[in-house]
């Protein structure tokens, strides 16, 4: 089986460059000869700088990119002249990466906005040169600063997809289907669990030339919230989606029951995502005959909007996409 494009954690080691050393020189010249110091500074080392670029929709670019070493300045001259700078080092990253130190694992900051750009590790700064260092009483400073070291270390880059609305449900509850359906996506589909092994995204258009992107995310089961099945890989892409559309299937011996499972995986990964609008969707529908319909109704939540639907035949679709774009406005 081909190895997956979608690549959503990569771990690299990155240095950014030394700062050069500053010149410890004394002006000379066949009139002068003890003239005063003229060292130049050193250049600054290259900065590791990530950028934030909507052109980019995963990590794969960086899997096998393992090291990143900025160029160190260069040493100051004579003559005050100043060492060049180091070559900055631009990583492109799509635009929902979240940068963590490895070893400690805390977040050092993410790109959420295209086109942005923050330095990972800055270059080490040049060195003054002896000019810097003379006074009234020490005309002829004979010496001159080092340049900084550079800063290097591990760090994780993960990405969290960037969507609209994110579809939350169980394996095999027909997230991929619903894709397909109302979008231009061509997610895997098939009638076992963990079809989709990772996430999907998707342009909804709706009326007047208006749009939303939808996400087809790895189903959840429960236990998801400690790891168990796709766990915690998934639930991560979850944090960034406007609207949450979680879809239990008719199929469901209880969809109320099987609604509040996925409610508390979610609120066990990260409680905040309960704050997010939520949409209800009783999918497969064509399967449920009308005494199956009038009992499921009669149990849904009164807390969220709810709608039955089939993606397969078209019902509900349209209603759907009108609570969605109704939350997605409240949202916004």
């Amino acid at each position: 089986m081909a190895e997956s494009n979608f690549i959503d954690y990569v771990k690299i080691f990155c240095a950014s460059g030394h700062g050069g050393a500053g010149s410890m020189h004394l002006h000379r010249a066949k009139y002068v000869p003890k003239g005063g110091p003229d060292g130049g500074d050193g250049g600054r080392g290259g900065h590791i700088i990530l950028r934030a670029n909507p052109q980019f929709w995963t990590l794969i670019h960086l899997k096998y990119r393992k090291v990143v070493k900025a160029e160190a300045g260069e040493a100051g001259g004579a003559a005050l002249c100043k060492g060049k700078q180091g070559t900055d080092i631009v990583l492109d990253v799509p635009v929902g990466t979240v940068v963590k130190d490895a070893e400690t694992e805390e977040v050092l900051f993410e790109m959420v906005t295209p086109g942005e750009e923050k330095i990972l590790c800055p270059g080490g700064k040049g060195g003054w040169g002896n000019d810097h260092f003379k006074t009234a009483t020490n005309q002829t400073p004979r010496y001159s600063q080092p340049g900084e070291e550079g800063v290097e270390g591990w760090f994780i880059l993960e990405l969290k997809v960037l969507a609209d609305v994110g579809l939350v449900g169980f394996p095999n509850a027909g997230k991929s289907t619903l894709l397909a359906s109302i979008t231009s996506a061509k997610p895997k589909i098939a009638n076992y669990a963990f079809t989709t092994l990772e996430p999907n995204l998707g342009i909804v258009k709706y009326y007047d030339d208006k749009s939303f992107v939808m996400a087809d995310i790895p189903g959840i089961i429960e236990g998801a919230h400690e790891g168990r099945g796709i766990g915690l890989r998934f639930l991560r892409h979850i944090e960034r989606n406007s609207v949450l559309l979680f879809m239990v299937s008719a199929e469901e011996e209880n969809v109320n029951a099987s609604y509040k499972v996925l409610l508390k995986e979610l609120k066990e990964y990260n409680p905040e995502l309960l704050a997010k609008d939520r949409v209800l969707a009783v999918t497969k529908c064509d399967l449920a005959d009308e005494e199956a319909r009038k009992n499921i109704k009669k149990h849904l939540p009164k807390s969220i909007p709810t709608v039955m639907i089939s993606s397969v035949t078209g019902e509900g679709l349209s209603e759907l996409k009108d609570l969605l774009w109704d939350a997605l406005n409240q949202e916004s």
